[in-house]
């Protein structure tokens, strides 16, 4: 597993008492688990050589936050390796204003004189109260052996935690066309997001698309043609007279792709219906689900905090699985845990292998057009989140559950057991939320919840007790 979409800067705490060699020797233990694990980070040996790269002293604290800033590192260990200088360790923490892990290597039992080695779990105790008096938020994964489960599994949360914070930290979502009119669940504060969470909206009027989509097609009909006919190996296409408009949505897709490339977006928003199926002569399902393939979340009905939703789940998984915005539907007939998640769209990728794959027309709107995607999507572990709010105040929701056995249905779908659906349906219900969910196949609740802590004025909604 690849964790180098997060770089991080080891901070080796150690301290003027106890042993120096001792500490040297953990500080070395712990690279090499960073090393075996694949996480990409830089370490203090050549901005402390005189400490052998360990923070142990006050006047450490400059150069290392202006190498940590340099680097740009985006979280920050803080492994205590002999003892703690706490406050040290709490004004780093302070002036870089990164994710922090706080952790330590479980003491060893007293030499046969009766004296120590070290004192990580004393040290831990004193950085974490300069910690919480500095104001600063940390991770604390339990003092134990470099060698235990709850160490590795502790730093791969902490990794993905961070992931989150950063995908937050950098959102820029586009929208393509107007909210639809009467969908008044879709209704943001544009204004609000960007002071609150530096959220850009960079808008796109769907005229420009259009002309866009239409030279693309033309441009790179050939290659466009050559790939449909390998779709067509696998999906089958129905509703349509001519190639053309599948043409139309292969471009669509590769100018998604291309807008979110040239403006640094993490996600999209579009007005899927009417306006845009009806100019390009096809729903625009295909092209957001081929679009989910290469990792960008492109999101229906101008949901932009659907789509925001969307970059946060992903980014939990490290982006190593894609997402899809589904809505919360009907109650399994015959499970009352479990409920439908459907919507006309979901990577390819997601489709069970023993689905059919279709391509027709929408079975609720009364439309000529065909271009909906048509499959049940694959099984497993899945997390549903929401970011969500109104009157100024902002909540994340999420919660896991497993795919199970349903009746078949239209569009893309998959249904989901949870431990209690009657509770999932009232936090849902009465929380500032919309039946549009993010989906992952993944469980990473618990990593959304602990980012909840770094991203200031973004409350965690604990309804669902994950």
């Amino acid at each position: 597993m690849n964790w180098r979409n997060v770089k991080l800067g080891l901070c080796p705490i150690g301290k003027f008492v106890f042993s120096h060699e001792d500490a040297i020797d953990y500080k070395q233990r712990i690279k090499a688990c960073l090393d075996a694990w694949d996480i990409w980070y830089v370490d203090l040996d050549d901005v402390l050589p005189d400490d052998d790269g360990l923070v142990r002293d006050q006047r450490h604290v400059g150069p290392v936050v202006d190498f940590f800033r340099r680097e740009g590192v985006d979280a920050l260990f803080v492994p205590h390796c002999n003892f703690g200088t706490e406050g040290a360790a709490g004004m780093i923490a302070k002036k870089l204003g990164l994710p922090v892990l706080l952790w330590g290597p479980r003491d060893e039992a007293p030499l046969a004189d009766g004296t120590r080695l070290r004192d990580t779990l004393c040290g831990l105790f004193a950085t974490s109260k300069v910690l919480v008096k500095l104001g600063v938020p940390f991770t604390y994964v339990e003092n134990g052996r470099i060698d235990e489960p709850a160490f590795r599994n502790g730093m791969m949360d902490f990794m993905r935690t961070a992931s989150v914070v950063k995908a937050s930290r950098r959102l820029r979502i586009g929208l393509v066309g107007g909210r639809i009119d009467f969908f008044w669940t879709t209704k943001i504060n544009e204004s609000e997001l960007l002071e609150r969470f530096g959220v850009e909206i960079v808008p796109i009027d769907l005229v420009k698309v259009v002309q866009r989509v239409r030279q693309t097609a033309a441009e790179r009909e050939g290659r466009y043609r050559e790939e449909l006919a390998e779709l067509k190996q696998t999906f089958t296409f129905e509703g349509f007279e001519s190639d053309e408009p599948l043409v139309r949505l292969l471009a669509l897709r590769d100018f998604y792709l291309e807008w979110a490339h040239e403006q640094g977006l993490l996600a999209i928003a579009v007005e899927s219906f009417t306006s845009l199926p009806d100019e390009l002569g096809a729903y625009d399902s295909l092209a957001r689900a081929l679009a989910g393939d290469k990792g960008l979340p492109v999101v229906c009905e101008t949901d932009v905090h659907g789509a925001i939703s969307s970059v946060l789940a992903e980014a939990a998984t490290l982006e190593r699985t894609p997402s899809f915005l589904a809505d919360l539907t009907i109650r399994h007939p015959d499970n009352d845990d479990a409920v439908l998640l459907w919507h006309a769209e979901g990577p390819t990728t997601l489709i069970a292998d023993d689905s059919a794959k279709r391509i027709g027309k929408h079975w609720i709107l009364p439309s000529p057009l065909s271009g909906m995607l048509h499959a049940r999507l694959r099984g497993g572990p899945l997390t549903v989140a929401r970011f969500d709010g109104d009157g100024g105040r902002y909540r994340l929701i999420a919660g896991e559950g497993q795919a199970v056995p349903g009746p078949q249905t239209q569009n893309t779908y998959v249904w989901m057991e949870v431990d209690d659906w009657p509770k999932w349906e009232r936090a849902f219900i009465e929380g500032p939320y919309i039946h549009h969910v993010a989906v992952v196949h993944d469980r990473v609740a618990g990593v959304l919840r602990e980012a909840c802590k770094y991203v200031k004025g973004l409350e965690w909604d604990g309804a669902l007790n994950c």
